[in-house]
C-alpha cells in the first residue's frame, strides 16, 4: 500500500526511535468533548458534590459507556424513566433533552429537576414550538428512537413527522404542501442532511427551515476533520460508544471517502487484523468520548510500532455553555448559607 503525502499543517510530531518509522499516527483536532457534553458531565459532578449521593439521572447523561460508569461509581443512579425515581428526589435530565410530557411528570412527582439539556438541542425544541404555533407541518430529520429525537418529537407530536432518508421524503404526505417546515437532529451527517433538505426543497418549494442549521458545531467540525484527513491515511479509528450518533457518523463519513474506519469504546477493542498493511492510522473521538481514552489508544498504537505522532488541527473550538440556572441558583444559596453559618461561628 502506497503512503500518501501529508499536505495539511501539523502541530508538531513525536517519534519513537525504536519503532517502525514507516508507521505513523495522525491525531485529529478538534476531537472529543463538545461544550454540551462538558456542561452535562459537570452538572452531574457538581450536583453530587453539592448535594451528595444519590443523584438520579434520566437516561445516559451523554452517550459514552466510560463516562456513565465513572459517574455511576461516584453516586449517580441512571434510570430509564422517572417512575424509577423516588418522589421528591433530585433528578437530572440528560444532554439529549426531554419531551414536555417528561417535565410534566417530574412536576407531578415533585422532583427537584436539574436540566442538563444541551443549549443547541433546546434551540431545536424552540424551533419546533414556533413552527407548530404557525400551523406548519414539521419535518424532523433524524434517527428513530434516538433520545434527542424522542424529546424533540414530543414538543409537537400532532404535527411533526420524522424522516431519515431521501426515500422517506419521497413518501411523505403532508396536510398542506404550502405550510411545511424542517428541523434536524443535532448529530447528523452533514452530507446526508444536505441531500434530504435538498429533496425537501424540491418537493416543497416554500418550505421553511431554521435560521441557522441545527447540526451542532462540534458534529460539523469533527466530520470536516475526518474528510480532510481521509485521503492521507489508510485507517481511521474513532473513540466513542456504539450508541453515540455523532461518533457513528464519523465512521460513516470516512467510509464514504473510501477509507476503512472503526468505532471503538477504548483501545481494548482494536483488532490486530484492522492494522495489517495500514501504515498511517488517523485517530479521532466523538463529542462524548473522554480524552484519556484517546491517549490510551495512542499508547496502544505506539506499542504496535506506530512511532510518529502528528496532530492536525482543522478548526479551533472555544465554545462554552453556562451551567443550568437551577444549579447556579442552588450554588448561590449554598454559598450564602455557608457564609452565614461561618459568620455565626
Amino acid at each position: 500500500m502506497s503512503t500518501p503525502e501529508l499536505t495539511l499543517p501539523f502541530h508538531g510530531s513525536q517519534s519513537n526511535p525504536k519503532s517502525d518509522q514507516g508507521k505513523r499516527i495522525i491525531l485529529l483536532r478538534p476531537r472529543g468533548f463538545c461544550a454540551g457534553v462538558v456542561r452535562a458531565i459537570d452538572v452531574v459532578k457538581i450536583a453530587l458534590n453539592m448535594y451528595g449521593a444519590p443523584i438520579y439521572v434520566r437516561k445516559e447523561i451523554v452517550h459514552n459507556k466510560h463516562v456513565v460508569d465513572e459517574l455511576r461509581a461516584a453516586g449517580a443512579i441512571f434510570v430509564e424513566e422517572l417512575t424509577e425515581v423516588p418522589k421528591g428526589a433530585r433528578a437530572i435530565f440528560s444532554a439529549h433533552g426531554v419531551a414536555p410530557s417528561v417535565r410534566t411528570e417530574a412536576q407531578q412527582r415533585e422532583l427537584q429537576v436539574i436540566d442538563a439539556t444541551c443549549p443547541l438541542v433546546t434551540k431545536v425544541h424552540i424551533e419546533a414550538v414556533k413552527f407548530a404555533r404557525q400551523n406548519y407541518t414539521i419535518v424532523l430529520i433524524g434517527h428513530k428512537d434516538h433520545d434527542e429525537v424522542t424529546g424533540t418529537l414530543g414538543e409537537a407530536p400532532e404535527c411533526t413527522v420524522l424522516v431519515s432518508t431521501v426515500t422517506d421524503v419521497d413518501q411523505l404526505v403532508v396536510k398542506d404542501p404550502e405550510r411545511v417546515s424542517f428541523i434536524t437532529q443535532t448529530t447528523l451527517s452533514l452530507d446526508e442532511t444536505r441531500d434530504i433538505v435538498g429533496r425537501l426543497r424540491e418537493r416543497f418549494p416554500k418550505i421553511k427551515g431554521p435560521a441557522a442549521q441545527d447540526i451542532c458545531y462540534a458534529t460539523e467540525n469533527r466530520q470536516l476533520a475526518v474528510k480532510a484527513v481521509a485521503p492521507l491515511c489508510h485507517l481511521l479509528l474513532v473513540v466513542g460508544s456504539q450508541n453515540s450518533s455523532n461518533s457513528r457518523r464519523l465512521v460513516e463519513v470516512c467510509e464514504k471517502e473510501g477509507v476503512p474506519s472503526h468505532l471503538v469504546d477504548d483501545a481494548s477493542e482494536v483488532r490486530p487484523e484492522w492494522l495489517e498493511g495500514k501504515d498511517i492510522v488517523a485517530v479521532t473521538a466523538g463529542a462524548s468520548a473522554p480524552e484519556n481514552l484517546v491517549q490510551e489508544l495512542i499508547d496502544a498504537l505506539r506499542a504496535r510500532g506506530y512511532g510518529t505522532l502528528e496532530e492536525v488541527e482543522i478548526k479551533e473550538e472555544d465554545v462554552r455553555f453556562n451551567l443550568p440556572s437551577e444549579l447556579t441558583r442552588s450554588a448561590q444559596l449554598h454559598t450564602i448559607s455557608t457564609a452565614t453559618n461561618t459568620a455565626r461561628v
